[in-house]
């Protein structure tokens, strides 16, 4: 045994794998420190796997930290490469703000839940009544320009390199391009800035398993979030299998493999 997963869904085709509930892994603690990386820990998890026991957990710490708040993902982007940023606005849930939103973004615009993924938390927003709806039922104000192109891309990164990737198009009178919210797969070549683009800011802010997406708006490439948990149906229909490329990720980020010492003989009390 080398890995141990947290998510037998993801890890299913992965060799040298050893799973455990996320919830019993306290009773499995002189395992987990035996081995080589901890593959797909719950979130709650990770602040105790890492600190508490020194582990080495896949994906990154920072795919956790950023992918799990649009807020930190955001700001992260914008100070490595602001340029491909699209215009937004974070911030505190007051009538000043709602005002200062409305002021400086046309309508429509984007709003999104500072927590959320596969689309979900996404909104449309044409107008103040769908602003003032949306500003209601949340803590923190996500507002981002609508850059209106019809589909946008998603690009995979495993490790440190983009595997795949594929355009995606919402259908006629729709606003969401996700594939789990009826968004379609188009195989047109992938922009090779694109590719590099994303491939450089996953490096710069080591993320090592993540779908980005990137949409292309007046010439201009602009990132607009990452998954650390992306959905698999888009690559399915290009036939990408991401267990050889995760497990030959793990192997170069473990190293040769080698025995493991015993653990430390318990003191008699």
């Amino acid at each position: 045994m080398r890995f141990v997963s947290f998510d037998p869904f993801r890890t299913l085709r992965l060799r040298d794998v050893t799973y455990v509930k996320p919830e019993e892994f306290w009773e499995h603690r002189e395992l987990l420190t035996r081995a080589a990386c901890l593959l797909f820990p719950d979130y709650w998890q990770i602040h105790a796997l890492v600190y508490g026991l020194r582990a080495r957990i896949f994906p990154s710490l920072a795919s956790y930290h950023l992918g799990h708040d649009k807020v930190e993902m955001t700001r992260a982007f914008r100070t490595i490469c602001p340029e491909h940023v699209p215009q937004t606005l974070i911030l505190p849930n007051t009538a000043e703000s709602r005002q200062r939103v409305l002021d400086e973004l046309p309508t429509p615009f984007v709003a999104k839940t500072v927590k959320s993924a596969q689309g979900r938390g996404v909104f449309l927003i044409q107008n103040r009544e769908d602003w003032e709806a949306y500003a209601d039922a949340h803590d923190v104000l996500y507002a981002q320009e609508l850059l209106g192109a019809r589909r946008d891309l998603r690009l995979v990164v495993i490790g440190d390199e983009v595997v795949g990737g594929y355009w995606r198009e919402h259908a006629p009178g729709h606003f969401h391009n996700n594939v789990s919210r009826g968004g379609t797969v188009s195989e047109d070549p992938l922009p090779v800035a694109a590719i590099e683009l994303v491939t450089s800011v996953a490096r710069r802010l080591g993320i090592d398993h993540a779908g980005f997406d990137v949409m292309e708006h007046d010439g201009q490439l602009h990132l607009l979030e990452f998954n650390r948990l992306f959905g698999y149906s888009g690559l399915q229909q290009q036939k990408v299998e991401l267990a050889p490329l995760i497990q030959r990720y793990l192997e170069r980020l473990v190293g040769p493999e080698r025995s493991l010492p015993d653990p430390p003989a318990r003191k008699a009390s």
